[in-house]
């Protein structure tokens, strides 16, 4: 019978946000699989837990994950756990899930910290509907990408940063969505805790005269969903309606779909339409 992986969240500033399911999981397992061992040998230690590790990362997650599986399928439990907070997101783990659920190997989670719904909840900023992006790519083709879709987002969006790229975050997030609300999080759960809720024009000035130091969570308004109409209305008000029908039409919508579809974009009757274009 094949083992089970534990996905075990961790803490990501106070210790004691532990979960006592995960303590016990940690010492019963057979393996503890860390992104870096040196770091969590500290919070083992701390737990006096005495359970054998291994190292799982993104330089290795292909080829260590076939061994992990080797040990699942000799009845073998392993527990996964990153750096702080729960395993996958925006941590190694995916690639291993993935492989786990393609060999019918049994995956659970323990839930626990994860510090985008930390920072989200502590904002102020809504959290009905939001997107969680990570870290920005590093890669300039695919940030631009990013960025591009993120202009756009209505939801609230969340983001991670290190000190020594905050700066040069907040830039380019203010000229890609203007001077939103922001929600500046550092050091989630411990000591020094602090939420900083401000704009992004007020952040830029704020970190010129003071260094950023910790860990970051940003969470940023989303885009207004008027403004965001508006400027779709000012978008096809440069059309003549003549050629915001064809448009549609010549894009596969009949004539009286292609219609409908005009006037709800101008936000006009769908009359006004039909008379414009069978005027005498």
């Amino acid at each position: 019978m094949n083992g089970t992986l534990y996905l075990c969240a961790t803490p990501i500033g106070n210790l004691g946000d532990i979960t006592g399911r995960v303590l016990q999981t940690l010492n019963e397992a057979d393996m503890i699989a860390c992104e870096d061992t040196r770091g969590s040998l500290r919070l083992l230690s701390h737990f006096d837990i005495h359970t054998p590790m291994t190292s799982y990362h993104e330089f290795n997650k292909y080829d260590k994950a076939h061994t992990i599986i080797g040990m699942l399928k000799e009845g073998k439990n392993v527990a996964l756990i990153t750096d702080a907070g729960t395993p996958v997101i925006s941590d190694p783990g995916e690639v291993l899930v993935r492989m786990c659920r393609e060999e019918g190997i049994n995956v659970t989670s323990l839930p626990g910290p994860c510090a985008c719904i930390t920072a989200l909840s502590l904002s102020g900023i809504p959290g009905r509907r939001f997107c969680f992006e990570g870290f920005l790519p590093h890669d300039k083709k695919e940030r631009a990408f990013v960025l591009t879709e993120l202009k756009r987002e209505s939801r609230t969006i969340i983001l991670y940063e290190a000190p020594h790229h905050l700066k040069a975050t907040l830039s380019v997030l203010y000229e890609t969505l203007g001077d939103r609300e922001i929600a500046i999080c550092r050091e989630l759960t411990k000591r020094f805790e602090e939420v900083k809720l401000t704009t992004l024009c007020e952040a830029l000035g704020f970190y010129e005269e003071n260094e950023p130091r910790g860990e970051y969570v940003l969470v940023a308004a989303g885009r207004d969903p008027e403004e965001a109409a508006s400027e779709e209305r000012r978008k096809y008000e440069e059309l003549t309606i003549e050629e915001h029908v064809k448009q549609y039409e010549d894009g596969g919508m009949d004539h009286k779909a292609a219609m409908k579809q005009a006037a709800l974009d101008r936000g006009i009757p769908k009359r006004e339409i039909y008379n414009a274009l069978h005027k005498t």
